[in-house]
Formats: structure tokens, C-alpha cells, sequence
């Protein structure tokens, strides 16, 4: 009786099956992670859409904060960085703010291949507007989480983003 006992105790085979087993779930916790960040980013982008002044997109609002927070001018490339993304979709977005006399572009005088990028008083305006327009959607799901929970998941997204950066 000792002996069947013995064979029926796991072999090398089923620890091997277990490993396979957590690895699983380790991807599947995973997974689940990323997918519950991607689906929060375009709910809120589209609940921030909404409520945002008529005509400006998170970009426009994203790169005016930027430019109203950190005084002074930036390059095109510089703000590019920034938000990572391409050059060319960084241009896209500062011709429609320009468009828009959001923000003032002018040649860099040290380097005449460069351009410098400064909010204008209408961008610094636009920007505000759009921080009273999103402030109560922003309080509401702050207040929703509570101080304990937003702390908590600013800790988790900032160790993500610095985990994630190249």
C-alpha cells in the first residue's frame, strides 16, 4: 500500500506542468493588466473628448499644458520627445494650434534649421479653458477612487512608465 502511495506522489513531469500552469496565469495577469490600462486610456479619452472647448483635441490640450507648465520655448523636437511620438505628428498638431494662434513659432537665431515654440496668450486662454472644462470630470473620478487609491495607482503608472521607457 506504502508503494502506490509513493508512485502517486507528483513526478518531475507534473512539477514541469505546474511551472507551464503559473507561467500561464503570470502571462494572463499580465495581459489582464495591460488590457484594463488600454480600456481606462480610451474611456477617459473619450470622456475627456467630450467636455473638452469645441474644436480641441487631448493633443492640442496635452502640448499647451506642456508649453503653459514649462516656461519659455521648446524645440518642435523637443515636445516630439516629449510625448513620444513623431516628429512629423508633432508638426501635424503645432500647425493646428498655430492655425488656431495658439501658439507662436519663430526661427531658433543660434540655428536657423531649428524652430522655437512658445504658448501665445490665446493658447495660454484656450488651456485654461479647457482646465475648468475637464477639472469636474478629474475631481468626480478622483473623488470616486478616493486620496488612498489615486496615490496607490500614481505609484503603479509612474513605475509602468519608467519600466516601459526605451
Amino acid at each position: 500500500m506504502r508503494a502506490a502511495a509513493f508512485q502517486a506522489l507528483p513526478t518531475a513531469v507534473n512539477f514541469r506542468h505546474l511551472d507551464q500552469v503559473m507561467m500561464e496565469n503570470r502571462n494572463s495577469l499580465a495581459i489582464t493588466l495591460i488590457s484594463e490600462l488600454l480600456s481606462a486610456d480610451q474611456k477617459m479619452r473619450n470622456r475627456l473628448t467630450r467636455v473638452l472647448p469645441k474644436g480641441m483635441e487631448i493633443s492640442h490640450f496635452s502640448v499647451l499644458n506642456n508649453l503653459a507648465w514649462h516656461e519659455g520655448e521648446k524645440t518642435p523636437a523637443q515636445l516630439a520627445e516629449t510625448f513620444n511620438v513623431t516628429r512629423g505628428a508633432m508638426t501635424n498638431t503645432l500647425n493646428k494650434l498655430l492655425w488656431a494662434g495658439y501658439v507662436h513659432i519663430r526661427p531658433d537665431w543660434d540655428d536657423a534649421r531649428r524652430k522655437m515654440v512658445a504658448i501665445s496668450p490665446a493658447g495660454r486662454n484656450a488651456r485654461d479653458d479647457a482646465i475648468r472644462s475637464i477639472t469636474p470630470l478629474i475631481n468626480n473620478v478622483a473623488d470616486e477612487l478616493g486620496e488612498d487609491q489615486v496615490r496607490a495607482t500614481l505609484e503603479t503608472l509612474r513605475a509602468l512608465r519608467r519600466h516601459s521607457e526605451d
